[in-house]
């Protein structure tokens, strides 16, 4: 009789644990859907629009490259082809539209740079968020980058403005580890004279790599960014 006791609430356990995992995804099932998402992001010719239905960005069928043929190209994306180059470790693919203006962050080095952005989320086929609009004009999102000889680290700064959207929508300082990518290519000056441009770039970026929604819910994002210095 005891043993029938104890089997019995053991076998209400595994049935209860089996019935939520087949009502759920599981970790693997959600990273082969993102997976998935992004190869069909890849291949299809997207263009980005606002609820409205106004275009915020064309981003065409995109070919992708290997870190060698980036290198070899001296580290420029062809956006006649509509390059993009894939970093294996990561899953980072990313485009350089612009290189910007003034010199690369150095070794040891800090500085502050104003980001504005969209992301699109890939998976809902949407924008999510954005701070190109004049809405946060007077509050851009600003990120304090050091490079740390070779890795880049960076947070966002609250101390000025009391943060940008970003913070503002997912409460953390944590800038995403795949906005980081390019900061290994591009320049972070300001910007001049009307004929200089500041460094833009797009970035399909994995969960791993994102912001803390994206990890928590498993998720791709697509982002256009620019970066500028912020003056001293």
């Amino acid at each position: 009789m005891k043993k029938t006791l104890f089997i019995l609430p053991l076998f209400v356990f595994l049935a209860a644990l089996l019935s939520s995992c087949s009502q759920g995804e599981t970790y693997a099932e959600q990273k082969d859907k993102e997976y998935k998402a992004i190869q069909s992001f890849l291949d299809r010719d997207i263009v980005v629009r606002d609820a409205d239905g106004n275009v915020v960005c064309n981003v065409g069928k995109i070919e992708a490259i290997s870190e060698e043929e980036f290198l070899e190209q001296d580290s420029v994306t062809d956006l006649e082809k509509n390059q993009y180059v894939l970093f294996q470790n990561t899953g980072v693919y990313m485009q350089i539209i612009r290189k910007g203006t003034g010199e690369k962050l150095e070794r040891g080095k800090t500085a502050r740079v104003i980001c504005r952005f969209v992301e699109f989320n890939i998976l809902g086929d949407s924008i999510q968020l954005r701070n190109d609009v004049n809405y946060w004009h007077p509050s851009p999102d600003i990120m304090k980058v050091t490079n740390n000889y070779g890795n880049f680290v960076a947070n966002f700064d609250t101390d000025i403005n009391g943060g940008g959207a970003m913070y503002d929508r997912y409460g953390s300082t944590n800038v995403p580890t795949g906005w980081l990518v390019p900061f290994s290519y591009i320049r972070i000056g300001r910007q001049d004279s009307q004929e200089e441009g500041i460094a833009k770039v797009r970035l399909i970026i994995p969960h791993s790599e994102g912001q803390t929604s994206a990890v928590s819910n498993v998720y791709p994002c697509f982002y256009e960014l620019t970066f500028q210095k912020m003056r001293d």
